[in-house]
């Protein structure tokens, strides 16, 4: 069994700027295409367990800020057993994240995701 720790360095940038875009999207008033950066970015990071937990911390607070009961309730689990499932190396794979979807269904990756791995040298299969 592998176990995962830490984002490689070379997959970092890619989930930082998703944050960073996530941060500029909500700050002009975009939930939507905010939610949708991270929702990619807890794919990029859902294998490492600080990454993992980190993105579902911001889901949370984003159900806070949106007043989303639905939110807030899908993402207490997920935020602790998010990164216990990530550092075993169990997650379901593209899944992204939010509570409108099963927490342990795997989803296809998007090929613009697909493509971040791919040159950070990491295989999603």
């Amino acid at each position: 069994m592998k176990f995962y720790t830490t984002l490689p360095s070379n997959l970092r940038p890619f989930f930082d700027k998703e944050l960073d875009l996530y941060r500029e999207e909500y700050a002009k008033g975009n939930l939507q295409a905010g939610w949708r950066h991270l929702e990619r970015a807890h794919i990029i990071g859902q294998r490492y367990p600080i990454a993992h937990t980190y993105v579902h911390w911001k889901m949370l607070v984003f159900g806070f800020k949106i007043k989303s009961v639905n939110e807030i309730m899908g993402q207490v689990p997920r935020l602790f057993i998010g990164g216990v499932k990530s550092f075993v190396g169990k997650v379901p794979v593209g899944n992204p994240g939010g509570a409108n979807v099963p927490p342990l269904k795997p989803f296809p990756i998007e090929k613009e995701l697909q493509d971040i791995f791919a040159q950070a040298g990491i295989r999603t299969n």
